[in-house]
């Protein structure tokens, strides 16, 4: 594989990240299997692996911290901490009392004394993020961390944590981890020319948008008893589908799967720097392998354009982050006092 840097920090990657989120009671159980697709991947030439400790309950790091054993210094590890790992409102967040705790725990979990790459898996409005980065900052220092990133966060907020860690003195978030396909294009009009023009790496996840891409969904089938129990709604949302049906013609003509050429798009686009795969079996990821010298003509890549404009998100991935004020209604009303005083 060609490598790539990570934004300007000099770390080389692959431009397929493997996925960990797959691996454990979420996905596939089965650790021994789930380390040999790993190593499969490694053996490949991917040198970046991406988990977290939501997965599977910290299930997922412990497979990666399997698999990665005798094979630790050959691999560029990332992980993440935010969401919840307990009842306890106190187990997750992007408070220092919480990512100190939370990197231990993963340390301990993939049998490493550091990572190369900790993610901030959403944003957390109700913390500064100057108490994150602060946070941060020191767990870089200590030599737990090599460089620090975000998931799935506007545009907005990258540009305040990049001055906030200006104005502070404080390590920088070196890379972000949007959603991205040919489906889900949103990110075109601001994050990744942020991204770019602060130097930050962009490794994309859901290339496949949650399977759509794979063309195993059609018009006229439904999705499998596992998608289905995970309430994927985007799996039958017909705009999204109108899009699939557009793209498998133009995939045959090219003389290339319809999953070759949705990865060969997310990483075409200079911004990105990885895509991440999730295989659940060793079948998912033969599949993907078999594509990873696959690249789009500048007519192939038109042609995907006047189908799916670019900066357009046709419908909604279901694991897609929407801020809190979305979310909630609360936050979109004014509280009875301040429309009384209008």
């Amino acid at each position: 594989m060609k490598y790539r840097t990570l934004g300007r920090t000099g770390i080389k990657v692959s431009p397929y990240c493997l996925g960990a989120m797959m691996f454990g009671a979420i996905g596939n159980p089965d650790h021994d299997d789930s380390v040999r697709i790993i190593h499969k991947a490694l053996d490949a030439g991917i040198n970046f692996v991406d988990t977290a400790d939501a997965y599977s309950r910290g299930e997922s790091e412990e497979i990666v911290g399997k698999a990665l054993k005798g094979r630790r210094d050959d691999v560029v590890l990332a992980t993440k901490a935010h969401l919840p790992m307990g009842d306890d409102p106190n187990q997750r967040g992007n408070s220092r009392r919480w990512l100190v705790r939370a990197l231990e725990d993963s340390l301990r979990r993939l049998g490493t004394d550091h990572v190369d790459l900790f993610q901030i898996h959403r944003p957390a409005p109700d913390t500064d993020v100057e108490e994150t980065l602060s946070a941060l900052t020191d767990l870089v220092r200590a030599g737990k961390v090599r460089a620090i990133g975000t998931s799935s966060f506007p545009a907005s907020d990258i540009v305040e944590a990049q001055w906030v860690a200006e104005r502070r003195g404080l390590m920088r978030f070196r890379s972000e981890q949007p959603t991205y396909s040919i489906l889900n294009r949103g990110i075109e009009r601001e994050v990744l020319p942020v991204c770019e023009r602060y130097g930050m790496g962009a490794l994309v996840y859901s290339p496949l948008a949650g399977g759509l891409l794979t063309g195993r969904y059609r018009k006229d089938r439904q999705p499998d008893s596992h998608r289905a129990a995970f309430g994927f709604k985007h799996l039958s949302d017909e705009r999204r589908l109108d899009v699939v049906e557009q793209l498998i013609p133009l995939a045959e003509k090219a003389g290339m799967a319809l999953t070759h050429l949705a990865m060969a798009f997310a990483i075409a686009h200079p911004g990105v720097t990885s895509a991440i795969i999730g295989p659940r079996t060793m079948a998912h990821l033969d599949d993907l392998l078999a594509g990873a010298e696959t690249s789009l003509t500048d007519e192939i890549l038109d042609q995907i354009d006047a189908i799916v404009p670019p900066g357009t998100d046709i419908g909604t991935l279901d694991m897609a982050y929407n801020p809190p004020a979305v979310q909630q209604t609360a936050l979109r009303r004014r509280l009875p006092d301040e429309r009384s005083a209008v």
